[in-house]
């Protein structure tokens, strides 16, 4: 007896249904910051109240992938989106330390969503890669020389069609809204609005799950840069210098000092042998010269100062026929014609 009320005080599935439902237009049409309590509160409500509803609907194994759609009664087509809205509510949470786990985990939601609808046909779409058939993919593409040209091509018509296909569904949707959620319309347009329905978050799936991708990208490649720079910084530091007064002589280190202690003294031998130890030196690292390119380099210095020496003594002598010619005139000493 008990147990019977208590599965009668249980919600049903269409209150979780439309609870969750309502939670998430609250929550897209909030006017409060995304990270704001009330918001937040809404969106794990909104969780927990989907998640009940999906345990329900695999109880009661109300979908079967060896039916068609038209086997499924029209007021139960609605139960379709409930991953859907799964997906929608995780990507409202605003926890930065577990965003990548917020993506994974509406990517799933996401990706059973369409999953089911195109085991359903509700509509003509390709589902996204997975994890599994993605590296397939790369590597049958990488064989390609230039795929990059005809992969934007196709994604840009794709958001155009996808674009326009959504606009057309917004207006269909318009339509016929007012008429089911009044309870006026028959059995014909109620399954053609939960039709729409499903259309719509198709596409809205497929555009979340390609923005939950790019994110995804950046955020192991922001952790991937992360670690790289820990495990620099990880490498061990030179410890810093502690001041100190130069001296030739530890007898000198005993007597000169700054006349305070906090100020340390040591020998240039002292100094070196530290600087040397943690590799501070300056010519520590340089590659020393070879007795070879020593002989060298004292042959061309040699060769270098004899090219000067003679250009010296080219120089000297040439001031000297100068000066010679200047106290000596043309003809000087030419004594024999003259009359």
């Amino acid at each position: 007896m008990m147990a019977a009320e208590d599965e009668l005080l249980l919600p049903r599935l269409p209150e979780l249904f439309e609870t969750g439902k309502q939670l998430l237009d609250e929550v897209e049409v909030a006017t409060e910051p995304a990270g704001s309590r009330i918001v937040q509160e809404k969106v794990f409500k909104g969780l927990d109240v989907l998640e009940k509803a999906a345990e329900m609907l695999s109880q009661l194994d109300l979908f079967s992938r060896n039916e068609d759609l038209e086997e499924i009664a029209s007021t139960d087509l609605k139960y379709l989106l409930v991953p859907a809205f799964q997906g929608a509510l995780t990507m409202k949470q605003v926890n930065p330390n577990k965003r990548l786990d917020h993506l994974q985990l509406a990517r799933e939601h996401f990706m059973n969503y369409l999953t089911q609808c195109h085991c359903y046909h509700v509509a003509e779409f390709e589902l996204p890669k997975t994890k599994n058939n993605s590296t397939e993919n790369h590597t049958a593409n990488s064989s390609m020389a230039y795929p990059s040209l005809v992969v934007m091509a196709s994604q840009r018509q794709a958001k155009i069609d996808r674009y326009k296909q959504k606009k057309e569904l917004e207006h269909r949707l318009s339509a016929v809204k007012s008429a089911v959620e009044s309870g006026q319309a028959d059995d014909e347009r109620v399954r053609e609005y939960y039709h729409l329905r499903l259309q719509r978050w198709i596409d809205i799936s497929l555009e979340e799950i390609e923005s939950i991708d790019q994110e995804i990208k950046i955020l192991r490649e922001r952790d991937s840069s992360r670690e790289a720079s820990t495990s620099n910084s990880s490498r061990q530091e030179r410890p810093p210098v502690k001041p100190f007064i130069l001296t030739r002589n530890t007898a000198q280190a005993k007597v000169f000092g700054a006349g305070y202690p906090s100020l340390a003294t040591m020998t240039v031998s002292d100094w070196y042998e530290q600087h040397r130890k943690y590799g501070a030196l300056p010519d520590q690292g340089i590659a020393k010269a070879t007795p070879e390119e020593f002989r060298k380099a004292a042959q061309q210095q040699e060769e270098q100062e004899k090219e000067e020496e003679d250009n010296e003594r080219t120089l000297h002598r040439a001031r000297e026929w100068d000066d010679w010619k200047d106290t000596h005139p043309r003809g000087y000493g030419n004594r024999q014609n003259m009359g």
